[in-house]
């Protein structure tokens, strides 16, 4: 039997078996919901649902609720909250971001138009608040904190940096879109699954430096990686003028290869050769050393949360979720 999901060993057969079978229960849950629209929505809602995706956040959460105890409706509930939510803000990202493409099909935005993508991501964000109901009043709040962090971080990537701290900026901004909402995960997991208030609350830590984590690894994964081994193009970032912790970091070096990376990087960086030549540059940077610092930080920051924990199958497969963050740059 297959024990790894997304990169994470789940131990022992039995262990593995259960957490599949609970991550095929939020796949039912999430698709019976949805099914439950109006016609009109159905379709456009589904959509990238139906594309896949690794299911990253449902899992922590069902792992999460491990920690707890036995598995449960309601950490099945949470899970697909939260990964309605998640759906949800990428309807909306593809929208801002006027994408094409999304998980190797079309976007919403591409094939329906703007307004129904926007309002396919709502009718997510619905469902999800509706699941959060069934959770109970305090999960209701702490899924309305999440939509708010989740829009504050979209915020600031939108405004941009002002007149402060370009790395700060940054590491906010990627609190707000990514770390809050795995934070979330593991809270909710937790707390469905019969932990003590001190254990879900580490779970919130633990997920707010996985998140962290495993944002800035993705950055880095656009500038070093080579296409066919990480399925994307690698300086995508660079070519919509998105500036990441490496960037950031590097910009602020000295010397004739930093001044010659400020020189191309102005903007939007449309040509191939001078893509390359900033990708190649980057490699070579203190800045490439300080982001993978950086991400080494939030995910020891992760390993010594979880070095609290009893023992058990849970723990092991959260710690080799951490090595795996880490590892997949290699």
């Amino acid at each position: 039997m297959e024990k790894t999901v997304a990169g994470v060993s789940l131990g022992s057969d039995e262990f593995a078996a259960g957490i599949r079978a609970d991550l095929a229960r939020v796949e039912q849950v999430i698709a019976d919901g949805i099914a439950e629209a109006d016609g009109c929505v159905i379709d456009e809602a589904l959509h990238l649902f139906q594309a896949g995706g690794k299911r990253f956040r449902p899992m922590f959460t069902v792992l999460s609720g491990r920690i707890g105890g036995a598995p449960s409706d309601q950490v099945i509930t949470a899970a697909a909250a939260m990964e309605l939510t998640h759906l949800a803000t990428l309807y909306h990202d593809d929208v801002m971001d006027e994408a094409d493409t999304r998980r190797g099909a079309p976007s919403a935005n591409a094939r329906w138009g703007n307004s129904i993508a926007i309002l396919a991501g709502d009718y997510l964000f619905a469902r999800a608040s509706a699941y959060g109901a069934d959770l109970g009043p305090r999960a209701v709040g702490v899924i309305a904190k999440c939509f708010g962090e989740l829009v504050t971080g979209q915020m600031l990537e939108l405004k941009g940096t002002g007149d402060g701290d370009p790395v700060q900026h940054y590491l906010d901004t990627i609190w707000g879109k990514t770390g809050s909402l795995i934070a979330t995960c593991g809270l909710l997991g937790a707390l469905h699954g019969g932990a003590d208030e001190e254990t879900a609350q580490r779970m919130y830590r633990i997920g707010a430096a996985i998140g962290m984590a495993f944002q800035i690894s993705d950055d880095i994964i656009d500038i070093s990686s080579i296409a066919q081994d990480s399925g994307k193009t690698p300086g995508t970032d660079l070519r919509e003028g998105v500036f990441t912790l490496p960037v950031l970091y590097a910009l602020r070096d000295e010397g004739p290869e930093a001044d010659r990376l400020r020189e191309i990087l102005v903007g939007p960086v449309t040509d191939d050769a001078l893509v390359d030549e900033a990708i190649e540059l980057l490699g070579r940077s203190a800045g490439m050393k300080q982001a993978q610092a950086t991400l080494a930080r939030y995910a020891d920051e992760a390993r010594t949360e979880l070095a609290e924990l009893p023992e058990s199958e849970p723990r092991s497969s959260l710690e080799s979720l951490v090595t795996f963050t880490v590892a997949r740059l290699g």
